[in-house]
């Protein structure tokens, strides 16, 4: 998950793209409206109760106790901001009770003094879902359980597109002006699953969606690996502040940073952290914040997700890896490493 060498030609592509409705932010705005908020660092975030977006959303299994309990662990090392994933299927099951989840939702994280950085869609993982009862995990499997979002019903139905549109649109004209969401993340990892280009028209419609919308925060879509050329183009030339994934250890990492410092735009790194990849705290939040970068990890607690265990590397027994991949915390609120935890409050004054 990385980007690097992209062509200067985007920068053109980038200077020259209008949208429909609300324009794409001026660099000047953007960095305008960076350099007001504090060094922002947190993680990708789902209560460890949770296996994928619809057991975190849904009515039956939205669990205020555990979202308080974890976003306040988070809070008491440093943390000021997660990235949340939503999905369609809770808000087309029930569009007001989901709409007041994300309200309860965010008055938590407020109260802790954590911005929330919310996902429209997602190409990552398994293709199918339906809303009630998630599975269970799959003993020692990364992501088992989680759920793309449109996945294969917009190849199958592609008539959702309609309610794609009333749902993205509903979403951002009911929390447009809301001071607790730091961005919109319109799409997570386009082009994932070898879905490349096929994911293009749905990644230009929901820029052209949350365009029509005018939300107050900026919109942004991360761009995530080298190869897929016509997205990224894409990607870099709409999004309002740059958002990206690395996994990498620090020094490819930094060649992706000074890739992406050209367009001259705030840079949010909103996935990073993989430490058998050699991408840890200690060796890239650090250079983050020396860059003045967004640091968002994968991972909270440890939980229904599984992502303490590595991508490619399943344990069907279940067992503790020896290095976990992901996550700061054990269920019970105990580190992982106390030394990390030590560092992390050292960089963010905690």
């Amino acid at each position: 998950m990385k980007i690097t060498n992209l062509i200067l030609f985007t920068l053109l592509v980038a200077a020259t793209t209008t949208q429909a409705q609300r324009p794409t932010w001026s660099p000047a705005k953007a960095n305008t409206w960076y350099a007001a908020k504090p060094w922002l660092r947190g993680c990708d975030f789902i209560p460890s109760t949770a296996i994928n977006q619809l057991e975190m959303w849904q009515a039956p299994t939205f669990d205020t106790v555990t979202i308080n309990k974890e976003l306040g662990w988070a809070a008491s090392i440093g943390l000021n901001c997660m990235r949340v994933f939503l999905h369609h299927v809770a808000w087309q099951e029930d569009p007001q009770g989901f709409k007041a989840r994300i309200g309860q939702y965010l008055r938590i994280a407020a109260r802790h003094h954590i911005v929330t950085i919310f996902v429209f869609f997602d190409d990552c993982w398994n293709p199918t879902y339906q809303a009630g009862a998630q599975p269970a995990p799959k003993p020692g499997i990364h992501n088992s359980g989680w759920i793309r979002d449109p996945g294969q019903l917009l190849y199958d139905e592609p008539k959702l597109a309609d309610t794609l549109e009333t749902y993205v649109k509903d979403i951002l004209n009911t929390f447009r002006h809301d001071k607790r969401i730091l961005l919109w993340d319109l799409y997570n990892e386009p082009g994932n699953s070898g879905y490349g280009n096929k994911s293009l028209p749905l990644l230009e419609k929901v820029f052209q969606w949350a365009r029509e919308a005018g939300p107050d925060q900026p919109l942004s879509a991360g761009v995530w690996s080298k190869d897929l050329h016509e997205l990224n183009t894409y990607q870099l030339a709409s999004s309002d502040v740059i958002t990206y994934h690395d996994y990498q250890p620090p020094k490819e990492h930094q060649r992706t940073i000074d890739t992406l410092k050209p367009y001259g735009r705030p840079l949010i790194c909103t996935e990073y952290m993989a430490r058998p990849r050699n991408s840890t705290f200690a060796n890239t939040m650090p250079m983050l914040q020396r860059e003045h970068i967004a640091a968002i990890n994968w991972g909270l607690v440890a939980g229904k997700t599984n992502t303490k265990y590595a991508w490619d590397t399943p344990m069907p027994d279940g067992a503790e890896p020896k290095l976990w991949f992901h996550e700061i915390f054990r269920p019970d609120g105990r580190p992982y490493d106390p030394k990390e935890t030590a560092l992390i409050r050292s960089l963010t004054g905690h």
